[in-house]
């Protein structure tokens, strides 16, 4: 009986693969779930496995792209190694004579099943809005032993990081790499219960095979995938570069082990010709006196995270979305300096937090919120949502990108309450440690560009939101004061709005409330 093996629908996009490489020969035995092939679409490399077991028997060769559902393979179940031919046979050692001989990962399999119960674990539900994530980091090694809820990977999304605990104490066999977005319910390893460390590890092979083993660059790594050379292109990118006239090792591969893709091909470009004149080091320190013409021209390129292309698509999003708008005004903050001057000591004494900026004009901003609802709705299709209440998120700068906490309920929070707030989430993101709950459901935002030296700026709203505020550094300026010089600590504000659903009155009276009660603190505690 006769299986026909098709190519598996492996998104909504993707139409076609190439295929990158196979893992075994025309005619040798597989087992069932074994890996069998490499598939390479314009986004991501995917493995086949074999759906039943038998002798193979190849259709589609490597390099070929074919389209979603055509067949690439048959499986002959029940039949016996001796049975391919020649001919096939030795056209797959032309084809890929420097890949290493996959029969090494057979032992593999039959070792863990011996071992014990293997247990799948799969990429766990994180969010409603989340369909995908990226392994940001292994924190164990493919073949080391795990305990359970040991955790041994953190997950990216393109909300926060999330840890991933082992579900049972076994050996651990990696199936996805780092830095391959996985689908929601994709495979990302397997645990064989109750086996050692080296368990996962293939059995020792005859001396000719190993001796036809050791002529090759790379063995096959336990969890079936394939160990490449750095800047090996796979056959779809090694034609698209050979049509462009580009040399491989000029191209930084993102593929598993740095291996090139086609999507690196397709985005790759000749590098111009180095200048005759760097030849030679000892006639370069001659010239040392000279102005250098060939200086250092490296590149390198880096994949986006997940944090990082949503936070570049929704901005591009709000752009295009909006009627933004930006209004300034100015803010004279001596008498907060002189507050936080007198009280900071005891302050601190007292609640075990510092007195800073950020707990004044968060209350300032919930005060002028309420006075003015516009600026703190949102629009929703046809409608417009007005909150009474006002979750304050705070626009914070982490490692990973930039992510905005919310202060729930910011308008009933007293000065040391906000500034516990502020600290705190500001922690948990520099460590990558925030939920989806802590990110999700601000009503406003503020920003401040002025820790890192900005004057003014513009900044973009967060949507769903309709406004943010922008803070700044503050600079000793010469104002009028009383009909007087004098040199005060002054700070630029910036409102970004929505004009869809705010007009200028709102958000210019906003801005100036906000003005009112920064230059007298006063009116925060009494409140008018």
């Amino acid at each position: 009986m006769s299986l026909e093996v098709k190519v598996p629908a492996v998104g909504e996009s993707i139409t076609e693969v190439t295929i990158a490489q196979w893992l075994k020969k025309d005619g040798d035995r597989v087992e069932m779930d074994e890996v069998i092939a490499e598939l390479e679409s314009d986004k991501a490399t995917f493995e086949l496995p074999a759906e039943a077991a038998g002798i193979l028997r190849i259709v589609a060769q490597e390099g070929d792209t074919i389209e979603v559902g055509a067949t690439i393979c048959r499986i002959e179940q029940n039949g016996e190694a001796g049975g391919a031919p020649a001919a096939p046979a030795a056209k797959q050692e032309t084809a890929a004579p420097t890949i290493a001989a996959p029969a090494a990962q057979e032992p593999a399999p039959a070792a863990a099943q011996g071992a014990g119960e293997t247990k799948e674990m799969r990429v766990p539900t994180v969010g409603e809005s989340i369909t995908e994530v990226t392994i940001a980091s292994w924190l164990k090694n493919n073949g080391d032993h795990v305990e359970m809820d040991e955790v041994i990977a953190e997950l990216e999304s393109d909300k926060a990081t999330f840890e991933l605990p082992a579900e049972a104490a076994g050996t651990l066999q990696i199936v996805a790499q780092q830095g391959d977005t996985v689908e929601i319910g994709g495979l990302l390893c397997r645990i064989v219960q109750g086996a050692g460390a080296g368990a996962a590890q293939p059995a020792a092979q005859p001396s000719a095979p190993a001796a036809q083993q050791a002529s090759q660059p790379a063995a096959a790594a336990p969890s079936g995938g394939q160990t490449y050379a750095s800047g090996t292109p796979s056959p779809a990118a090694g034609k698209i570069l050979s049509e462009k006239g580009i040399n491989p090792a000029d191209v930084q591969g993102t593929g598993r082990d740095g291996r090139i893709t086609k999507e690196d091909a397709v985005g790759a470009q000749k590098s111009a010709a180095k200048p005759a004149a760097a030849a030679a080091p000892a006639a370069k320190q001659e010239t040392a006196a000279a102005p250098a013409a060939s200086g250092d021209r490296n590149q390198r390129r880096e994949k986006m995270s997940s944090l990082r292309k949503t936070v570049a698509r929704r901005l591009v999003q709000v752009k295009n979305e909006t009627a933004m708008l930006t209004t300034f005004n100015e803010v004279d903050m001596k008498p907060i300096m002189d507050i936080r001057a007198k009280y900071k000591d005891k302050f601190k004494e007292k609640h075990e937090v510092g007195l800073g900026f950020m707990s004044f004009f968060t209350k300032a901003c919930t005060v002028a919120l309420q006075e003015w609802p516009a600026v703190n709705a949102q629009i929703d299709g046809n409608d417009m949502i007005f909150n009474d209440f006002v979750d304050v998120s705070i626009a914070v700068s982490s490692p990973k990108g930039l992510v905005v906490p919310v202060i729930r309920n910011a308008e009933s929070l007293t000065l040391d309450g906000i500034e516990k707030e502020v600290i705190r989430l500001a922690k948990k993101a520099r460590d990558g440690k925030l939920s989806i709950e802590e990110m999700t459901g601000g009503t406003f935002t503020i920003t401040n560009g002025g820790v890192f030296g900005s004057m003014m700026s513009t900044p973009i709203i967060n949507a769903p939101q309709s406004a943010i505020l922008g803070m700044h550094n503050i600079v000793q300026r010469p104002v009028a004061v009383n009909g007087q010089v004098e040199i005060r600590p002054m700070m630029y504000l910036a409102l970004s709005y929505d004009h869809r659903i705010i007009d200028g009155r709102e958000s210019v009276s906003f801005l100036v409330r906000v003005k009112e009660l920064l230059e007298d603190p006063m009116r925060l505690l009494l409140g008018v």
